[in-house]
């Protein structure tokens, strides 16, 4: 059974001597608004959710290169074993709800041509979710230190040759007070399959 009420919810959650999400157009350096305030985009949060739910055993469509539990390189490749072939969009996108955490929650785009020569074997579908979780900001303006490093490789990868050392940049975050806000619609919990076990489940999963 689908959620039965809508749900709003607040995250409250510290960070201390870290990087909670570095901008790559500014040297990888913490995210901050205009005013100092430190920031978290939404898709960095759904990240780290689709990581602790992965690292729990719970299946996942959207896994990164350095965290998946599969062998599949491209998404293409995870969709395509569960989906191409199959003949109607709605019997693709239930199972696609049926077998991903992340896709009954916060919905996918599939939109890719098939490997076979039938007109059915590609996936086009878009699936909303009802999970919306917005960006986090910290409460206050925080503080960031930036630590030069050094960094020194071998020339051959197996030490015959003296190393070179490379510079770079380390940027922390010294402590913040971060808020984001979400909220769970049960008309779109009933088009995906998202149910109140699964609502409790991403409730645990957000203590980061």
């Amino acid at each position: 059974m689908s959620l039965q009420h809508k749900i709003d919810f607040a995250v409250i959650f510290t960070v201390k001597n870290a990087n909670p999400n570095g901008d790559p157009l500014n040297g990888n350096r913490p995210r901050t608004t205009l005013d100092g305030n430190g920031e978290l985009s939404d898709v960095c949060l759904k990240r780290k959710i689709r990581n602790r739910l992965l690292d729990l055993g719970v299946p996942i469509f959207v896994q990164s290169d350095d965290h998946k539990v599969d062998e599949c390189k491209t998404l293409k490749d995870r969709a395509s074993i569960l989906l191409e072939g199959k003949k109607t969009k709605e019997e693709q996108t239930k199972l696609a709800c049926q077998t991903w955490f992340d896709v009954r929650a916060f919905g996918q785009l599939f939109a890719y041509k098939g490997t076979g020569e039938k007109k059915n074997d590609g996936v086009s579908l878009g699936i909303r979710g009802p999970v919306t979780v917005q960006a986090a900001f910290s409460v206050e303006p925080v503080e960031i230190t930036s630590t030069q490093i050094t960094k020194s490789v071998s020339g051959e990868g197996d030490g015959s040759k003296k190393a070179s050392d490379t510079m770079g940049m380390k940027h922390r975050v010294d402590q913040g007070v971060y808020v984001f806000y979400g909220a769970i619609s049960p008309q779109l919990a009933s088009l995906t399959g998202f149910s109140d076990e699964d609502a409790e489940l991403l409730k645990n999963t957000l203590p980061f």
